[in-house]
């Protein structure tokens, strides 16, 4: 096959990894909370892992007007995903972060789908791993600095 060839068949196969991440990433979403869409899942997630941030930092980070970043604090805080206290910087300003209930069900969720993406690729070596998400790592890391 040519490279050509091999370039077609990357997209295809990142096509059905595309498809199969929102799929997952949907989820997800519905396991930490039956009313949990997926974007607001992701910012979520974000905040599990980064702790507080205030709502322009989100806004920033996923590219998202600040309105539709608020829309999306009041629906996760309604579903006690989230909450907001005074940022100790700027007492005018709010700090938004996952609930400790939003973290406790995001990582009940975290340890199912490893276990499934455990059985799935107990056939796979160590190396096969290692070596995809090295390759994989390198895909991504070569469109990062393509702009």
């Amino acid at each position: 096959m040519s490279r050509a060839d091999e370039l077609g068949r990357l997209e295809q196969e990142v096509g059905v990894l595309i498809r199969r991440v929102k799929r997952v990433i949907g989820e997800r979403a519905r396991a930490v909370h039956p009313d949990l869409q997926p974007a607001s899942y992701l910012m979520l997630t974000f905040l599990a892992t980064e702790g507080p941030q205030r709502s322009s930092v989100m806004s920033d980070r996923f590219n998202v007007d600040k309105g539709a970043i608020s829309r999306q604090v009041q629906h996760l805080c309604d579903l006690g995903l989230l909450v907001r206290e005074p940022d100790p910087a700027d007492g005018r300003a709010m700090l938004i972060s996952a609930s400790a209930d939003a973290v406790r069900r995001m990582a009940a969720v975290d340890r199912d789908r490893r276990r499934w993406l455990e059985e799935q690729l107990a056939e796979w070596s160590e190396a096969d791993l290692r070596d995809f998400v090295t390759g994989l790592g390198r895909y991504n890391a070569a469109l990062d600095t393509a702009g």
